[in-house]
């Protein structure tokens, strides 16, 4: 495990609360119709953190990769609002040897907000290749492993599964690593901006992995299910 655990009291994060266990649900209970008219809206790719702060002119690039799935392909229902709601497994290499930490943050770049859906942070990873379990960090159920969690959107410390409003099309989620410089800080659950921060200031090294999520319109249905008769299948011959 690639991670420094909590060393102080306080750090180690406790399991989510049942307010966080009851919110975290919400876009899947949005309407369709809702979904589909926001479709236009989103926050774009290009505010995610890997793009506002780009790290990778003339610097070392980290490759970010998961078992779980590949680069811009579909994240396991598991992983999701519509499975266990766990992390997801990932690892990288290529961090540059004057790194001293890691900082991780995945961002839903589709989400209907102005800017992307915080769905994890973490910070004072060990600066070294290395890799997180599936569940490594806290969810739903699940304690995690221990490490230094930020808030997420809804300001827990904690993974916010994906939860995309139905219709809404497909949604990129982007796991961004960060290598920064010894000497960057955090507070005991950091957010967005206190990370960005300390990229700006500390930052050396990026990579990125995407994987997609949607779910799908219930309101379209199958000419099947449209006209009420069942779909039947092509006789076999005998």
């Amino acid at each position: 495990m690639a991670g420094r655990r909590a060393d102080r009291m306080g750090m180690a994060n406790a399991s989510p609360s049942p307010r966080f266990a009851q919110e975290k649900f919400v876009l899947e209970k949005l309407p369709d119709a809702l979904g589909h008219a926001l479709r236009g809206q989103r926050a774009g790719l290009d505010k995610i953190a890997f793009h506002a702060i780009d790290l990778r002119a003339g610097m070392a690039s980290i490759e970010v990769s998961s078992l779980a799935f590949v680069d811009h392909a579909p994240l396991p229902a598991r992983y999701t609002a519509d499975g266990a709601g766990v992390s997801p497994p990932m690892q990288w290499r290529g961090v540059p040897a004057g790194a001293g930490s890691l900082a991780l943050i995945v961002e839903d770049a589709d989400a209907p907000t102005p800017q992307p859906l915080v769905h994890a942070i973490v910070v004072d990873l060990e600066a070294t290749d290395g890799a997180l379990a599936e569940g490594a960090l806290p969810s739903d159920d699940h304690e995690g492993a221990g490490l230094h969690v930020g808030r997420n959107s809804y300001l827990q410390a904690a993974w916010l599964p994906p939860d995309p409003p139905p219709g809404h099309g497909v949604h990129r989620y982007a796991f961004q690593l960060f290598a920064l410089t010894a000497g960057a800080t955090f507070e005991k659950t950091p957010g967005r901006d206190a990370l960005l921060a300390a990229i700006k200031e500390h930052g050396l090294a990026s990579g990125c992995l995407i994987g997609t999520y949607e779910r799908p319109d219930g309101s379209i249905k199958a000419p099947a299910e449209e006209s009420g008769t069942p779909a039947i299948g092509p006789q076999l011959a005998t």
